[in-house]
């Protein structure tokens, strides 16, 4: 009973509550409607939702490098992946067979974090150069080529790069004038060539593994992916380890997608989006970037506010030009020669670096958006039929007025019935919690 409440008093679990009942309560869906909805999705087993593209769940080994990681998330097209123990035995349990997730989102804090140490390890040899002092150079380098993973870097930096004020200034400059040189050193380079996706993270995760089993509800994976904030829920069959599915937040759009045609689908897709409270965020709490602010700064603030993109805008109203996601940090570790100056480089020239590999040259591909009377329906498709994970509200003047997110949708259809509580999940809410 202690722990029971230790858990429910937690202040992960408040502000999922707090989130959770700010959305029911602006809806505007009729009860009979919301109660059909929630007892359809608790009678449909996990086990019916359509598999992930080739029917198997793409995982990554523990001892694989960060870089390879990267290139798998790429070329898979995918967002995250299990993370699996290579020493884990062939009878073992999911807790033991799986390390967690990895993601874009930890990949971007590794690399931020580790980025003013690795500039400084560089400029070891030419520090005069740089305009770094020797001495700090040399004790900081020594550390530097002492540390086995990001932990111990990002130690460094905090208690070292950033106590020594002059250091904290002339890192940035160091990275700028090395160009080219500093991603050599990430990607090839010792420690970080081969720091692996293990030593980085418990240290630089977003979200646990909760994952649930295959004769648990739709209802159990809709509540963990909207109220408990989880961007994937790892499906498990009984008696069994290894993941059978994988579901996100874009596959369960996707499926509501696929709804079209059916009465209950149908009538809520044809009202506007202020009948189900949207936007949740409002204009003043829309973080967004100007378009002339450096691209890396786009990436700390994502990694700051725990997002996974935001608008780039112009002006003190906030034309919206443009969209950055957090999958867009692959540009940066995997096509270096595209951004050689890139400590200088812009919101807005990045994005027109990254079009111009595939695109016209000069042109940015404009970011999904909706008018704040758009329909339900226009979200649900524009979501699922363009593949990304959030839609920007504007006005007609295309400022940017909130933004609705996957999570945002599939809590719009989702409701925690009386009878549904948190032991319900099992392990998972509480195992979520405590992580």
């Amino acid at each position: 009973m202690a722990q029971t409440q230790e858990v429910r008093g937690s202040p992960k679990l408040s502000s999922c509550d707090a989130y959770f009942e700010t959305i029911q309560s602006r809806k505007k869906l009729p009860q009979s409607l919301q109660e059909t909805l929630t007892d359809a999705f608790a009678r449909i087993p996990v086990s019916s939702f359509p598999e992930v593209p080739g029917g198997k769940v793409i995982e990554i080994l523990a001892d694989t490098s960060v870089c390879e990681a990267v290139k798998i998330l790429s070329e898979c097209n995918i967002l995250s992946a299990p993370v699996k123990n290579p020493d884990a035995g062939a009878n073992s349990d999911w807790r033991d067979r799986y390390l967690g997730i990895i993601d874009y989102s930890a990949i971007i804090l590794w690399v931020l974090e580790t980025a003013e140490l690795a500039a400084v390890t560089l400029s070891a040899s030419t520090a005069t150069a740089a305009g770094v002092g020797a001495g700090a150079v040399g004790a900081l380098g020594a550390l530097v080529l002492g540390v086995t993973g990001p932990a111990a870097v990002g130690a460094a930096v905090a208690g070292g790069v950033a106590a020594d004020n002059r250091m904290g200034k002339d890192a940035p400059e160091a990275a700028s004038v090395l160009g080219e040189d500093f991603y050599k050193t990430i990607l090839h380079e010792e420690p970080f060539k081969s720091t692996t996706v293990r030593s980085i993270l418990q240290s630089y995760r977003w979200a646990p593994f909760v994952p649930v089993a295959t004769d648990s509800s739709m209802l159990s994976v809709l509540l963990l992916l909207s109220k408990y904030r989880l961007r994937n829920v790892p499906i498990i069959e009984p008696g069994k380890p290894e993941i059978k599915n994988f579901i996100t937040q874009s596959a369960v759009v996707q499926g509501l997608e696929g709804c079209k045609g059916r009465d209950w689908f149908d009538l809520i897709a044809a009202r506007p989006i202020s009948d189900l409270g949207l936007p949740f965020m409002s204009s003043d709490e829309v973080i967004s970037i100007q378009s002339n602010d450096l691209i890396l700064e786009a990436f700390k603030r994502m990694r700051d506010n725990q997002i996974g993109g935001l608008p780039v805008v112009e002006g003190p109203k906030r034309m919206i030009v443009g969209n950055v996601s957090i999958r867009d940090i692959r540009h940066l570790l995997l096509k270096p020669e595209l951004f050689s100056d890139f400590r200088k480089l812009t919101a807005m020239d990045f994005m027109k670096t990254i079009v111009s590999t595939t695109q016209e040259t000069g042109k940015v591909v404009l970011p999904i958006t909706c008018k704040l009377d758009s329909t339900v329906g226009s979200v649900v498709h524009s979501l699922a039929s363009k593949s990304v994970h959030r839609i920007h509200v504007i006005t007609g003047e295309n400022e940017v007025v909130g933004v609705i997110t996957l999570r945002d949708v599939i809590s719009c259809f989702v409701s925690k019935p009386p009878y549904h509580f948190d032991d319900y999940i099992g392990f998972s809410v509480k195992e979520m919690l405590n992580q």
